[in-house]
């Protein structure tokens, strides 16, 4: 660790958590120490339900986040703090007036984000000081990825830890010399308070700026250090597939499924793994985990009982008490896990959860003309939860004669089973199972269908009397990295349960990011909100849109999805490539230059960009077959193993997108008509079950577009006019046949059933 003499002056009480993969497991884990913080803050009723301004401040003069799009910038434009966006004119006011820059970075259903604003950025006392000896600028990390991830980097070097809020102070030159999450106002429980900090920091940067100055330089080169990877040039093989489920099997809680204690993510990109190493090794244990864990998630509070879709995670390690918010991001990955559980096992139960967050997503989380919003807050009228909490009277009340069974069912209880931060009970309830209902109609002696029925009654009453309540902060700008995710979870759903609504859904979120966010030039934006689309593309925004038009090509065959992939794959390798350390930049040649052009090699709470990005070249690759993308992808590949991101478990969608690359892999081309049933028959047949490692083509006779896309299919067409297959395996190709069951045979070993 360096810069120990300001860790001395300025880190003192800031928790070091080494060795946690994801971020925000790390920002609760960080956060825990303040048991005694104040509820967040109440947000009011909003108009057009586009975000929720608080109320306190109705009088209070707005600050320059009032002109701004962002519902996290528009949180805080009645704030005492002088704040900027991120800007040139707030960097120029830094230099001008010699001051550092005071760096936040949230987002808008950021719980703590809440915490900070209401202890501090409310604080006449903290703003003061704010003002004063510093230039402030506010950061939605949705809207600019590219500088979260810089300065995220920056916050974990430093300390060891990172997550929301983000909290760095800089020069105007945008060097760091501190970083750190949320930080109370007065210091409590081993935590330095954030008047405190500022004070040091303004007193050291008027009476000993060099050492600060220093600080700033040598952590500086230490990221420009970082995100260069020295090339190895090693060739991966099966064995990071062994070493990956090793260390997931270790971490595996055999009790509740999932990874870890507490708090818990769904990691549904680890699930994904699991399932590829279960085909290839033939483990039963990957399967069970996840089985279990994908049963458990769907029983507990963590899950939407009555309204559906997956809240954040689970601050428990039983599934049980979620953090609320709901992200869009989560919902599409869970949706992609559940589909492919069903195309293993064949189980209803995950076809129905995978449908059931369907739901919720086009009820709840569709704009009218297409796009997909960001996500739901945790937080309703000061409480966190309170949204989605019951008591039993309530129950009792609404529901009548069913209110015993439901009792049962849902595990309410008088004393309730959702405590305050005292640890003391509410009387509220977070619905949840802990029985599947086959077990349940058992137990209950009900035969299974009435109680499904009695259920779905029960659900939608609930969820008619929920619906008057004050609902969270819904953040409805549109992202083009998360809509593309939800297209490709759409696309597969639609193909795995023979759905056209899906189908339909996912293509108006690829017409609206068609139309709105494109620039003339066809380059990618990567944000609306209210009619205003800006903010330059970065790679996950190029590479998650072009696997949801890969995913949307398959489920329709229109070629103009391939097409429209083919051409931002095209644009990715030429402005986000790293023509000297390989890999992709996570930020264009042509986007506003940061302090660093971060690369992203290692998943989050979202898979990484260049495991994406390496999954897409192998497909676009099997399905033109053009060979430079093969090419590239195997130099991806190499960048992977040379840049130093801790072990495989912790990369799993890139051993996904590796396992596709190693193969045993497919190409499926099949020629007929698309409409008759014995082409809806062949399609069905592939399309529900598992053969993860495959590319499909359809070619209608006579019809050349394919062609000029995927020129290997020019001779191809049907035999005896029947719809014909060409299936090649490991760049060896089978002859061309009609019976279903000759395509299955060579299918077999991808398939359970």
């Amino acid at each position: 660790m360096f810069a120990v003499w300001l860790a001395k002056k300025i880190f003192v009480g800031l928790p070091t958590i080494s060795n946690i993969i994801q971020f925000e497991q790390i920002m609760y884990a960080y956060a825990s120490f303040c048991a005694a913080n104040p509820k967040p803050f109440y947000y009011s009723l909003t108009i057009m339900e586009t975000w929720r301004l608080p109320r306190w401040n109705t009088v209070t003069k707005s600050n320059r986040l009032a002109k701004e799009k962002s519902p996290y910038l528009l949180q805080h434009a009645q704030n005492p703090v002088d704040w900027y966006p991120w800007s040139e004119e707030a960097f120029k006011k830094a230099e001008k007036e010699d001051k550092p820059i005071f760096l936040s970075i949230g987002y808008s259903t950021c719980h703590w984000c809440h915490v900070m604003e209401k202890e501090s950025f409310e604080d006449e006392e903290a703003a003061k000081i704010l003002n004063k000896n510093f230039v402030s600028i506010k950061v939605d990390r949705e809207e600019r990825p590219d500088i979260d991830k810089v300065y995220m980097k920056t916050c974990v070097l430093m300390t060891g830890s990172g997550g929301w809020p983000l909290t760095i102070i800089m020069t105007p030159q945008k060097q760091p010399f501190f970083a750190g999450t949320y930080l109370p106002k007065k210091g409590r429980a081993g935590m330095i308070g954030l008047v405190d900090l500022l004070r040091n920091v303004g007193e050291l940067w008027e009476r000993d700026r060099s050492k600060l100055i220093s600080t700033a330089e040598r952590v500086t080169e230490y990221l420009v250090g970082y995100v260069r990877a020295k090339q190895r040039g090693e060739e991966l093989t099966e064995i990071v597939f062994d070493e990956a489920f090793i260390r997931l099997l270790d971490s595996f809680d055999k009790t509740n499924a999932g990874f870890g204690t507490s708090p818990k993510f769904p990691s549904p990109h680890n699930l994904l793994f699991l399932l590829r190493y279960w085909k290839r090794k033939g483990r039963r244990q990957a399967l069970e985990m996840v089985e279990k864990t994908l049963q458990e998630m769907r029983l507990g509070g963590v899950f939407d009982q009555v309204g559906f879709g997956f809240h954040r995670y689970s601050t428990d390690s039983i599934w049980l008490v979620p953090h609320f918010e709901k992200m869009l991001y989560d919902q599409a990955l869970m949706a992609i896990a559940y589909i492919e559980a069903y195309q293993v096992t064949g189980k209803k139960e995950y076809q129905k959860t995978a449908e059931e967050i369907f739901e919720y997503i086009l009820r709840d989380m569709t704009d009218p003309k297409g796009g997909f919003f960001s996500a739901e807050d945790a937080d309703s009228e000061g409480q966190e939860g309170k949204f989605y909490l019951w008591t039993g009277t309530e129950i009792k009340q609404i529901l009548g004669e069913n209110a015993d069974l439901i009792v049962r069912v849902f595990n309410i209880s008088k004393e309730g089973n959702y405590y305050d931060i005292n640890r003391s009970a509410t009387g509220n309830n977070i619905l949840h199972l802990k029985k599947s209902l086959c077990e349940l109609s058992l137990e209950l002696d009900i035969k299974y269908e009435e109680l499904v029925a009695i259920l779905r009654n029960v659900r939608l009453k609930l969820f008619k009397i929920r619906e008057k309540r004050t609902h969270p902060l819904k953040d409805r700008k549109i992202l083009t990295d998360w809509n593309g995710l939800m297209i490709a979870a759409l696309a597969k759903g639609a193909q795995a349960f023979d759905s056209m609504r899906y189908a339909k859904a996912a293509e108006r979120a690829a017409e609206f990011i068609h139309e709105k966010l494109q620039r003339t030039d066809g380059r990618l934006i990567h944000r609306y909100m209210d009619g205003e689309a800006t903010i330059d593309g970065n790679l996950d925004d190029y590479a998650f849109l072009v696997l949801g038009l890969i995913e949307l090509y398959e489920a329709t065959f229109e070629t103009k999805y391939l097409e429209e992939a083919l051409r931002l794959q095209h644009d990715m390798i030429k402005h986000f490539w790293d023509k000297e350390n390989d890999g992709f930049f996570f930020t264009s040649d042509y986007s506003e230059k940061l302090l660093v052009r971060y690369k992203d090699f290692r998943d989050g709470a979202i898979p990484s960009c260049n495991s994406i990005a390496f999954l897409n070249l192998i497909r676009l690759a099997r399905m033109t077959g053009k060979a430079h993308y093969e090419e590239k992808a195997a130099t991806l590949a190499k960048a992977f193993s040379s840049h130093e991101e801790g072990t495989p478990s912790q990369n799993t969608m890139f051993l996904t997108a590796l396992d596709f690359f190693i193969g045993p892999a497919y190409e499926i081309a099949i020629v007929g008509d698309l409409n008759s049933r014995e082409t809806e028959n062949m399609l069905h047949a592939i399309r529900t079950r598992f053969v993860p490692n495959k590319v499909m083509l359809f070619k209608k006779e006579n019809d050349t577009s394919l062609e000029n896309l995927a020129g290997f299919t020019k001779n191809m067409k049907t035999i005896d006019s029947k719809t014909t297959a060409y299936i090649c395996q490991n760049f060896v190709c089978n002859k061309p046949m009609t019976d279903i069951n000759e395509v299955l045979k060579i299918l077999v070993h991808s398939s359970t059933r």
